[in-house]
């Protein structure tokens, strides 16, 4: 790949390095050079500039970064579209965050073109958590590095997967010793219960026994036997041997010790045994504390469906040093501190605009009309559908239930009406953005006379929105044309509500300009709207040409 100074006369097909002022015009770093382009530049007196040009064994930034995701992505994941050069993978579901870490090293080793960052190995993820990042640094990335870096991703197994929690019913077994107080065991009992509800399990069945062998082996057995697991054992006096109480008490059961210890504090107390095909846990005197401890990762382990032995446990030690010291306090009661913000997907809504009077359509309201089938409306409300957005609405105005039943019944589908939709477009604006509820990220704003925006192209502008980098108003853009629709961040919607008359959203993109990222596009149904008869002809007759 050439990265450097180029004559902008020599610039055509060329990937801009920087963003530069072209009069009016900015154009944005990663900008594929058109002739207008160059002709733009040159009109601003600008002759040079830096610009990258691609070889043939390279491979482009946002083709490699989908590549080597793809191959990453694993079960219990999902990937979005690549876009100026990352792909980012997101947990479908609750669970543990399963990865290879030495093959996340080896991947990050083969070029330096060539990234993957991931969360830590084993970490609680919710629905729609950020989980990796594939990135590509330059423009492009040599083509033998991508492959070679897919095929690591790939290698055995998905690089990144998701082991989903699985709805456990657990046992518990408290012992308890002379000075054990009731209230001590009601304690340990509730912050049990709490913690497997937060990993989507449940506490079916506490035992309190006396703090014998022959008693922990009759609690332990009546559990096995009533189908409870895991099965948790909370002494009334601490583990310090495998061949304690608590231990002794299980082997009696029939069970076995499997190993004790672990090189987490707090936690190291922890003792992992099994009766037959069920995990029996000897669990340490700091889990009566909602705080986290090496038991906690071992029982999110054993929730999400994941076998744990001697090895795992002992590979623990590198980050499992959680006690709370006077240099580095680490506040882990949740109770007390919230947990951190996490990395999700942003939460997009969608406006179907379909309110208007079709007034330039002789004889009857265009979104009505058929195309391929069904009406002009429905092909918008499928495809919108289909994206990620939601929740997505359909503004109504004029002939109200003929829109609705246009529309379909899309199971998740709302409608809100404009009685003031003989006002104009920018009424039907605000009656829509009023339905949405307020804790979106941003809105897509989509004309339901426009049947041939697909959802690939929807799915590019969630993927491209990140108000944080400066991208907070997505647009589709074919060369140097702007289309429909425009994802508008939450940031701007109060402004949009101010809007009245006729005139759309569209009219405020020229103030902020520095806000905007546009998103190139291959689709010519960005452009093209159903607003005649004669454009609803040309596009019927498009149709019985392919």
């Amino acid at each position: 790949m050439f990265f450097g100074p180029l004559p902008v006369r020599d610039a055509l097909g060329a990937i801009l390095g920087h963003g530069v002022n072209a009069g009016a015009q900015r154009f944005r770093k990663g900008r594929l050079l058109s002739q207008q382009d160059i002709d733009t530049l040159l009109a601003a007196g600008i002759d040079t500039i830096y610009a990258a040009r691609l070889g043939n064994d390279d491979m482009p930034e946002d083709e490699a970064a989908a590549f080597i995701a793809e191959a990453a992505c694993g079960a219990g994941t999902r990937m979005t579209a690549a876009f100026t050069g990352r792909a980012n993978l997101y947990a479908e579901a609750a669970g543990l965050l399963v990865v290879d870490t030495a093959r996340v090293d080896a991947l990050n080793l083969i070029d330096e073109a060539v990234t993957i960052a991931t969360l830590p190995a084993f970490d609680v993820v919710e629905a729609g958590q950020m989980l990796a990042t594939v990135k590509i640094i330059p423009f492009a990335a040599p083509r033998d590095a991508v492959q070679q870096a897919a095929a690591i991703a790939a290698e055995t197994t998905p690089l990144v997967r998701v082991a989903q929690f699985r709805a456990c019913t657990v046992g518990l077994v408290l012992t308890r010793v002379a000075d054990t107080k009731d209230s001590v065991l009601a304690k340990t009992e509730a912050v049990m219960r709490e913690r497997l509800r937060q990993l989507g399990s449940s506490l079916g069945e506490t035992r309190i026994c006396a703090h014998t062998e022959a008693a922990v082996a009759e609690a332990v057995s009546t559990l096995h036997g009533a189908g409870f697991s895991p099965i948790l054992v909370v002494g009334g006096s601490a583990i310090v041997d495998r061949r304690d109480v608590v231990p002794a008490g299980i082997i009696r059961s029939g069970g076995v010790v499997e190993h004790f210890g672990m090189p987490v504090d707090p936690g190291n107390l922890l003792l992992v045994g099994r009766l037959n095909d069920v995990p029996v846990l000897g669990v340490p005197g700091c889990a009566r504390s909602p705080k986290l401890n090496g038991f906690d990762w071992v029982l999110q382990r054993l929730c999400a469906g994941l076998q744990v032995n001697r090895a795992d446990i002992m590979r623990m030690g590198a980050g499992g040093l959680l006690k709370e010291i006077p240099t580095r306090p680490m506040p882990r009661d949740p109770a007390k501190k919230a947990a951190p913000a996490i990395q999700r997907r942003p939460k997009v809504g969608a406006l179907i605009l379909a309110a208007g009077l079709s007034s330039r359509m002789q004889g009857g309201n265009k979104l009505l009309a058929d195309l391929d089938g069904k009406p002009i409306l429905r092909h918008v409300v499928d495809q919108v559908m289909a994206s990620e957005a939601r929740p997505v609405v359909v503004v109504t105005g004029h002939l109200a239930e003929q829109i609705q039943q246009a529309a379909g019944n899309p199971a998740d589908l709302r409608f809100a009406h404009n009685p003031d939709y003989a006002q104009g477009l920018a009424s039907s604006l605000v009656a829509g953005l009023n339905a949405l509820p307020a804790d979106l990220d941003g809105v897509l704003v989509c004309l339901g006379d426009m049947p041939d925006v697909s959802t690939t192209v929807l799915e590019r502008l969630i993927t491209a929105f990140n108000p944080t980098e400066g991208r907070a108003i997505c647009l589709p853009v074919i060369g140097s044309k702007w289309g429909n629709p425009v994802l508008w961040g939450a940031e701007f919607l109060p402004r949009l509500k101010t809007l009245s008359g006729d005139a759309g959203a569209r009219k405020l993109l020229g103030e902020f300009p520095e806000r905007i990222c546009e998103v190139a596009c291959e689709e010519a149904g960005i452009l093209s709207d159903i607003d005649t008869a004669e454009a609803l002809a040309e596009r019927r007759n498009q149709a019985k040409k392919s």
